[in-house]
Order: structure tokens, then sequence, then C-alpha cells
């Protein structure tokens, strides 16, 4: 079902989210078609959107949703970076459509998390796919890309040009 996503302002998007319970396995299932529904929804209003937290639809569970190539879903996942390289970008967000913000991200990271059928798995991210989930694991801990932003003037208000 598609939710409304929760827009830059609402103090919820500020919480932090608690991890997935085992006896929550059931309740994933519906978490994850809502997230799917609501990032398709997205893409077709705004042409962008590659993935998108539980929280940005008022579920504060720590769940992650991607849909790129395939669809990923990560499961109460835990990012660690192997090395401190970082670079720059502009960085956008459902939560506030049209404003992009410069940020600073690892150009590397390693995730692990629980796939569906709550199986360990582990991942190494590079590029694109590793400062897209640093961004949607900030909003794990309730940090936005406003908060990460690399100085007063990194606000750039414009179209959503990223394809996904």
């Amino acid at each position: 079902m598609i939710k409304e996503i929760l827009t830059l302002g609402d103090p919820r998007l500020y919480e932090k989210s608690e991890a997935i319970r085992p006896d929550e396995r059931e309740a994933v299932t519906g978490w994850v078609t809502d997230l799917h529904d609501t990032l398709m929804a997205y893409r077709e209003k705004y042409g962008a959107g590659r993935a998108v937290a539980a929280p940005q639809i008022g579920v504060f569970k720590r769940l992650l949703y991607a849909y790129m190539d395939r669809p990923y879903v990560f499961i109460n996942p835990v990012l660690t970076f192997p090395d401190d390289e970082t670079y720059e970008l502009l960085d956008d967000c459902m939560s506030f459509p049209g404003l992009m913000v410069r940020v600073r991200r690892h150009r590397r990271a390693d995730i692990a998390y629980l796939d569906q059928t709550f199986t360990p798995q582990t991942m190494r991210l590079e590029g694109d796919f590793s400062e897209l989930l640093q961004h949607e694991y900030d909003h794990l801990d309730g940090i936005l890309a406003t908060m990460r932003a690399v100085d007063d003037k990194a606000f750039v208000l414009g179209q959503m040009k990223r394809q996904f």
C-alpha cells in the first residue's frame, strides 16, 4: 500500500528506529510491500527514487528497501567503513523533493544485515550504492542529509534529475 512520506520538519524523522525483533518477521513482509509501493509511486510522480527507509513512511524499525536492477531488503543493517576515502555529492531525499544538499560520504562501505528470511548477509558497497545506503541508513538514526550539509551554502533547489 502506498504510504505518506514524512517530510522535512516532521519531528518523527529525527527519531532513532528500533531493531526488528524475530517475533516481527511476519510484519516485515507488509512493511516491505508498503516501502516498494511507496517508492514506485514516488518514481511515477518525480521520475526519481532508488531507495526508502522505513521511518520515512512512519515505521520506526531498522529496515531499508532499495530497488535498482532488482529489489534489495536490509533488515537491521550495520554499516562500517573499510577506509577513510570520501567525496562530496549533491544528495536528494524523498522527504524533501526538489531540495538537494551537498554532503560528504564514504566512497566504500560494508553492510551486514538480515535478508527477508532473517539469514545474515554482508555486502561490499562502492560508489553510488555506497552513498545511497549511507543516506538511507542515516534515516534509521534520525539523521537527514540537511544535517550533513558541508556548509551553510550547500543547499540547491531544483528539479529531481537522478535516474534509478
